[in-house]
């Protein structure tokens, strides 16, 4: 029988994760329950995505701002580290600035403007324009900054995240000054030490630091690498891609997670028969064209991922098809060609990279557009769905 309907993706709920919980075993019951509490069927290439919040804490991998102290002590001794590039959020950062702030005596803090890397806004565009500045080149003091710009408060969160970071740092007894430039070169005026808190551009970002006469650089992901003082710690991401746990602590990206998604795809092909593929996911990479906030604050969007996943698309535009090669079909022998395409396209494997017939489709890796997706149906609230079931993703035109 034909089948009318594509892609689905379901949340599915679970049990709340604690640190220690057998993660594999809990999420392949949950989806196996799913399956049969709704009355549907799991296949071959469907997709099971676990968000890497409950993947870090089912591996407790925490630190406290006091651990995240001691390493930047460790890599900045008593020198002014100038941390530049950091984004504006409560959740994400605020409290490893806290956990820096501590390790510091003296701090220079420098705010890319008008919005930090992931759209976060400290003024707005407008109020940029209508001030004269240049943003690429001139380097703004905390005055210089409120002259011009005054106090305003993110839109989303009501938040002035200059006064909020300033009062962080200063309540952990550290002295800061604050700059606003967008060359990171600008810091070397003030400090050859520097902590780069900037995510995607980060390695740009040191290069050009180091070239520039930058005598000692870290970045956000050589932060907490190993263990400090009992620690959690990310081998390959450091401080990337953290979240608040507590006022003092902080939760880590999830570590080692091939074995995870390895395990879950065993334990679900022991239960079904069936090869269903398994990634772990964070933060989705789109941008909110009302809020201009790019979401993507996770170093990835996907640690880990089992290899069914790997790749991007390779698609035809049926709109394409219809409008040009077809053009003179319609109704029944529209479809039929079109699917004879299709089906030609697959037997080939062949590869449309260039070719017309599949422009406008998504040139995007296969873990980030299926973890975008996942991101979007778990949400980030009160939903209760940490493990996203997607079917039908791999199906075409002709299935």
């Amino acid at each position: 029988m034909e089948r009318y309907i594509g892609t689905v993706s379901r949340g599915v709920r679970a049990p709340i994760i604690r640190q220690g919980d057998d993660l594999v075993q809990i999420v392949a019951d949950s989806v196996l329950r799913a399956a049969e509490s709704e009355g549907f069927e799991l296949r071959d290439r469907d997709v099971v995505a676990v968000t890497e919040a409950v993947v870090a804490r089912a591996q407790g991998n925490y630190a406290t701002t006091d651990q995240i102290a001691a390493d930047i002590r460790n890599k900045f001794g008593d020198d002014t580290v100038g941390v530049i590039f950091p984004i504006l959020s409560r959740n994400r950062f605020a409290i490893c600035l806290k956990g820096i702030a501590k390790g510091c005596r003296r701090m220079i803090l420098m705010l890319s403007y008008p919005a930090d890397e992931v759209g976060n806004h400290l003024i707005s565009e407008e109020a940029l324009d209508e001030s004269g500045v240049n943003p690429w080149s001139d380097v703004l003091t905390e005055p210089e900054y409120r002259r011009l710009f005054g106090y305003e408060k993110h839109p989303f969160t009501g938040v002035d995240y200059v006064e909020y970071y300033k009062k962080l740092i200063e309540d952990c007894g550290t002295e800061v000054e604050i700059l606003f430039a967008n060359n990171p070169r600008a810091i070397l005026s003030y400090t050859k030490s520097v902590l780069n808190c900037d995510i995607h551009t980060r390695a740009r970002t040191k290069k050009h630091l180091l070239k520039a006469g930058a005598k000692k650089v870290y970045s956000l992901d050589e932060i907490l690498t190993e263990s400090v003082d009992g620690s959690g710690y990310n081998d390959r991401y450091g401080l990337l891609g953290s979240n608040k746990a507590t006022e003092e602590s902080v939760k880590l990206f999830p570590i080692h997670c091939a074995e995870f998604v390895k395990g879950v795809q065993e334990k679900l092909k022991e239960a079904t028969g069936r090869r269903i593929e398994v990634m772990v996911y964070g933060d989705g990479a789109f941008k909110d064209p009302a809020g201009k906030i790019w979401e993507l604050a996770d170093p990835v969007v996907s640690p880990a991922y089992t290899e069914g996943l790997e790749g991007t698309p390779n698609e035809v535009k049926l709109k394409y098809l219809a409008d040009n090669d077809f053009a003179h079909l319609s109704g029944e022998a529209l479809q039929d060609a079109i699917s004879a395409y299709i089906r030609k396209k697959d037997e080939k494997a062949e590869n449309l990279t260039g070719n017309m017939v599949s422009q406008g489709t998504t040139p995007r890796r296969l873990t980030d557009l299926i973890g975008s997706l996942a991101d979007l149906t778990s949400g980030s609230g009160d939903k209760g769905t940490p493990i996203v079931l997607i079917q039908g993703y791999f199906d075409n035109y002709t299935k």
